[in-house]
């Protein structure tokens, strides 16, 4: 019997896991190419009215809002913009910046990382909830406010233990880790929660039920808008989906309503408040390339952008700070038609990218979010601004 040669039997392993990385990698970019080259377009049935806003004078900040689009660039506003005939409610904003979005270990962040870096002011490694680069857990704008006395409020269309509204009121290595996340809710002290995701908070693992434990905790549960919009109660959890919320196409004004109902509900503390809201199913639509679905979902964030907006020009000191955690897509304009809403894009893949992010700012001290600003920016300017 011939003795096998084991050199060269490492050397024709070595050869076939080379010529299959290659054949994969061709593949890789021949769908990448593919991806690239198709043209989608979308044209607007039904073009929304935009109300003219009116810069605020004052510089006192009582409350603040922040806005997050997650995985709107520029281009994906752009053709929400073209869609809309040349119109958003985002155009109302007094100043306007760009963002940098990289995380502490990754230059392509997900919304983790960037979430935790716009509540905490500290960069955190990809996937992590609101804890640093050496896993030890942070405070979120919204622990600093409520120990100051004000307000805290979060509307998502997402669950509430996906990734940016968790880096609000959870910690942890690891995002998809949302049952340990709905368990932090427990001691998370935020006054009006809304979003979906009731699954993580029962039927759970650990047969924990955190919505009975939040009742306890002096939490009004609400399982509807009807029931959340009738409510007067001072901490509010309404938990309407056992996933996300349906995309824009399917809610209605449900993004709106719920907005409103927080800001009726958060006004009502004479210190102030502090809310995130966030427009969470942009990212999805971007992830699938579905151009028709990312416009109408960029629609429905600038049209609450809009009852934001005009409730801060009537309040006269309210910060609004509207930005995105990340591009998604990488989104291109290719052609299209003002006059007819009519918009024409081409997706460079189905990821997130590295691409810097704009940030629009209305009321008083809008003026402190100008140029080029890193993430953990806004964290530390807003701490500032309401003296946290």
């Amino acid at each position: 019997m011939k003795r096998i040669n084991i050199k060269a039997m490492k050397n024709i392993f070595a050869l076939i896991i080379g010529v299959l990385l290659l054949i994969s990698a061709q593949a890789q970019n021949k769908y990448a190419e593919k991806s690239a080259n198709i043209e989608h377009t979308y044209k607007s049935m039904e073009v929304y009215p935009v109300k003219t806003i009116k810069p605020t004078k004052g510089k006192k900040v009582r409350n603040v809002i922040l806005m997050i689009a997650d995985g709107m660039g520029i281009s994906h506003f752009s053709a929400a913009w073209i869609a809309n005939k040349g119109q958003l409610n985002i155009d109302n904003c007094m100043y306007t910046g760009l963002v940098k979005t990289f995380a502490a270990n990754k230059l392509i962040t997900d919304s983790g990382a960037a979430g935790s870096a716009m509540a905490t002011g500290k960069k955190g490694n990809y996937h992590s909830i609101s804890v640093d680069s050496n896993n030890n857990s942070l405070n979120s704008l919204t622990d600093l406010a409520k120990n100051r006395g004000l307000s805290t409020g979060i509307v998502v269309t997402c669950g509430l233990t996906d990734a940016t509204p968790a880096t609000f009121c959870a910690n942890n290595t690891e995002r998809d880790n949302e049952e340990d996340l709905a368990a932090d809710f427990t001691s998370c002290e935020v006054d009006f929660l809304f979003g979906g995701g009731r699954n993580k908070f029962h039927n759970r693992a650990d047969n924990r039920n955190i919505l009975t434990e939040m009742e306890a905790k002096g939490y009004t549960v609400c399982n509807t808008l009807d029931e959340t919009i009738a409510s007067q109660d001072n901490k509010i959890l309404a938990i309407l989906e056992e996933g996300q919320l349906p995309l824009a196409d399917e809610r209605g004004d449900l993004f709106q309503k719920a907005t409103g109902k927080a800001l009726e509900l958060l006004s009502k503390n004479k210190n102030g408040f502090f809310a995130m809201i966030e427009g969470s199913r942009i990212d999805d639509c971007g992830h699938w390339n579905d151009l028709p679905k990312l416009v109408k979902e960029i629609g429905d964030f600038d049209r609450t952008v809009g009852h934001v907006l005009q409730w801060a020009e009537k309040d006269g000191k309210t910060l609004v700070v509207i930005l995105s955690d990340h591009e998604t897509g990488g989104l291109s304009i290719t052609g299209g038609e003002i006059s007819n809403g009519e918009v024409t894009g081409r997706f460079a893949n189905k990821e997130h990218s590295g691409i810097l992010v704009p940030v629009y700012t209305y009321g008083p001290q809008s003026h402190q979010f100008t140029g080029i600003i890193d993430n953990t920016d806004i964290f530390r300017k807003i701490k500032s601004i309401l003296n946290l």
